[in-house]
């Protein structure tokens, strides 16, 4: 089964978070969304990470960059109202948007996604 990654899981891995070292065995190939691959750059460019050593970090990971397009737009609109009580981003809805259109798993760090109910196969990492 594929993998989609959140952008949560992707940041454990590179800080050696709890939860990180799972990640590390799913990267080559995983899938992420444009937007969950914008969040780990502001995230790293939040921690100090010069703009040049970004797209060495990405490349290093080796994922497969999904762009956000127009289905999975109107998937993740679709989920807000199921993932609404567990305050759940637009960002967090494109993770799961594009794991419900490719059939795949995603996997993040956030322990709220654990019971959601959205037809998406959900690995929490920690």
């Amino acid at each position: 089964m594929a993998i989609v990654l959140d952008a949560s899981a992707i940041i454990a891995h590179l800080n050696a978070e709890p939860g990180g070292d799972k990640v590390g065995p799913m990267l080559d190939g995983a899938l992420v969304s444009t937007v969950n691959l914008c969040e780990v750059g502001t995230k790293l460019t939040d921690r100090g990470v010069p703009d040049d050593d970004l797209d060495v970090i990405i490349n290093a990971l080796r994922l497969s960059v999904v762009a956000f397009d127009q289905r999975q737009s109107r998937i993740a609109v679709g989920l807000r109202v199921p993932t609404r009580p567990k305050g759940l981003s637009l960002a967090d809805r494109a993770c799961l948007a594009l794991a419900k259109a490719t059939d795949a798993t995603a996997v993040t760090a956030d322990r709220s996604w654990a019971d959601l109910d959205t037809g998406v196969t959900v690995e929490v990492i920690r």
